[in-house]
């Protein structure tokens, strides 16, 4: 989709002249899916799978049975393949809200109160308290607080964060922040040092949704922030560098507590989850509810990842969530920097066709679909669980560009081996996979002795051309990634011949490495007064041409067999 001139700006174009014979990806991928808590349609970076339960955590009770999200199994699947971020954003039915805890004085009055940074009634812990400090509520998912020590004489104290479920005789402390101040004028002002910014979802006139940030310190812990000080202490002592009386009551007492007040259930009545989803209940959830999701990872700026997956959501499914799909794949096709990789049907429909039919209504290199379903052991549960194919793929990638580059085929035995895989929901014959390939569907393949494999890379173009490979869409990825952030660099830059030279000189070089890396046959950079006329100068552009030849991958092996007579000679 081509982009308007207007702003100043990169802009990055593509000629595919490949028919026939033809940012940063370090941000990972990306997400979208319900969780267990967390923030609400806000993306958030996770760095392992540890990092993203403390969040987002992973099991919950539906119905007085364990579940897990989709959203869990791929993130723990990912991480295990050696993927290194994951932007995750939650989404939720209905309104959700963090908790929120009030910190007392000895006289019983308000000091500072705290909001929880993941949202939902599973933050409130609030609730009796055993003989052994245990809270009633307390869970593995919420978190207390403690004043642990009081210090009038240098006007400070240490606030602890605990896990909900832990006793006061066997503390789990998630976060320790030790001699914080009231005094706004301190270094170790509570404000400063525990962060007191929150993030509003807000949408502007053209119902675009974005995260308004309020608040003057960025947050340094990773459960709660600091909603309000209402006690301060500005300058504690007085020039004798005696603390002020006035402002001794107003250090907090040593107590703990609890957090309250969160709104926002998990579950919905009647909720389904793994080969059970369907169009009108997907884990809790229906298509309306990830709309606004969608919308947050339309800016660029903020957010890069190299591809994007909500496994939950299937191209069968109608009304809402359809539309889903379809503003998925707009995303990818005018972002033109990830590759969104779908489901195409629920669990049960078994027939080669459906899912066939499903790819046969899209045409997009941004896009591709795997297909059939999988069983795998939930991490968390122990149990074996139906996922759709999507689930699975952002390890397929993680595997791939570690072991080899991102410019490889992420498919056959050296690089698409599913070893987590017990079984798919349909055990593919040669026939079945051509014609799931023929209709331009991934085949998840088993192969007695081998296991479960990923036995395709097409998108979902439907013009026969280079991009029509997974391969080349994801090398093209990366490399308008790369030279792109290398071109920012020239935006307000004179636009003379050394400008471009430097530009030149950058560019040349990376794309030599990515040639040895078996990336490109070859390729050519075209940036001077050729295509810099006076004209297109007059126009304050600044215009490079990059050709490329990318390499192919070899999908068919013809190997033939010649029986020669005795004594004939062998062809040269």
């Amino acid at each position: 989709m081509a982009e308007a001139i207007v702003s100043p700006g990169v802009f990055t174009r593509e000629n595919d002249q490949s028919f026939l014979e033809q940012q940063p990806i370090q941000a990972g991928a990306a997400i979208i899916g319900p969780t267990v808590k967390g923030p609400v349609e806000k993306p958030i970076l996770v760095t392992s799978y540890s990092d993203y339960t403390n969040r987002f955590g992973s099991t919950f009770i539906s119905g007085g049975l364990p579940f897990s999200y989709f959203t869990s199994i791929a993130a723990f699947n990912y991480f295990q393949n050696g993927g290194n971020t994951l932007l995750v954003t939650r989404v939720t039915q209905g309104e959700f809200t963090p908790a929120d805890a009030t910190i007392d004085n000895p006289d019983d009055e308000a000091v500072f109160t705290l909001k929880t940074i993941a949202e939902g009634t599973i933050m409130n812990s609030a609730g009796a308290e055993d003989s052994n400090g245990a809270l009633t509520n307390g869970t593995a998912d919420n978190i207390r607080w403690e004043v642990a020590q009081r210090d009038t004489g240098s006007g400070t104290f240490t606030l602890l964060l605990r896990q909900g479920n832990d006793k006061t005789n066997e503390k789990s402390i998630l976060e320790t922040w030790a001699n914080v101040s009231l005094d706004p004028f301190s270094d170790n002002y509570i404000s400063k040092v525990v962060g007191d910014q929150r993030e509003t979802l807000v949408s502007d006139n053209a119902g675009n949704s974005f995260l308004q940030l309020s608040g003057s310190y960025s947050n340094k812990s990773r459960y709660v922030y600091v909603d309000s000080v209402v006690k301060t202490t500005p300058q504690y002592f007085d020039n004798a560098g005696n603390p002020k009386e006035a402002f001794k009551p107003s250090i907090p007492t040593i107590a703990s507590g609890t957090f309250d007040n969160a709104i926002g259930n998990l579950f919905g009545a009647g909720a389904k989850y793994y080969q059970d989803i369907d169009n009108d209940n997907t884990q809790g959830l229906t298509g309306g509810d990830y709309e606004v999701a969608i919308n947050m990872l339309s800016n660029r700026d903020a957010y890069q990842f190299n591809s994007l997956i909500v496994p939950g959501l299937t191209s069968d499914m109608s009304g809402e969530a359809a539309a889903r799909i379809s503003e998925i794949l707009d995303l990818a096709n005018v972002r033109g920097d990830f590759l969104a990789v779908f489901d195409p049907v629920t669990y049960g429909k078994q027939n080669v066709s459906s899912p066939v039919d499903e790819a046969g209504t899209f045409d997009s290199s941004y896009a591709a679909m795997y297909w059939p379903w999988c069983q795998v052991q939930d991490p968390d549960l122990g149990t074996n669980v139906w996922v759709p194919a999507s689930t699975l793929m952002p390890s397929v990638f993680a595997f791939n560009d570690n072991n080899a580059e991102p410019w490889f085929a992420p498919a056959g035995l050296n690089r698409g081996a599913l070893t987590r895989v017990i079984r798919t929901e349909r055990i593919l014959s040669k026939n079945d996979r051509d014609i799931l390939y023929s209709g331009r569907i991934n085949p998840i393949a088993t192969f007695p002795n081998t296991g479960v494999v990923v036995f395709g890379q097409k998108t979902l173009q439907k013009r026969a051309s280079a991009l029509d490979r997974v391969n080349v869409r994801r090398l093209l990825i990366q490399l308008k990634g790369f030279i792109g952030q290398l071109a920012q660099n020239l935006v307000f830059e004179q636009n003379t011949t050394a400008t471009r030279n430097s530009f030149l000189s950058e560019v040349n070089p990376y794309l030599e490495t990515v040639q040895q890396r078996q990336g490109l046959y070859a390729f050519r950079v075209v940036m001077d007064d050729s295509n810099n006329t006076p004209d297109v100068v007059d126009r304050n552009q600044l215009v490079g041409q990059i050709f490329l030849q990318p390499t192919k991958t070899a999908e068919f092996i013809v190997l033939d067999f010649n029986v020669l007579p005795t004594g004939a000679e062998f062809p040269s």
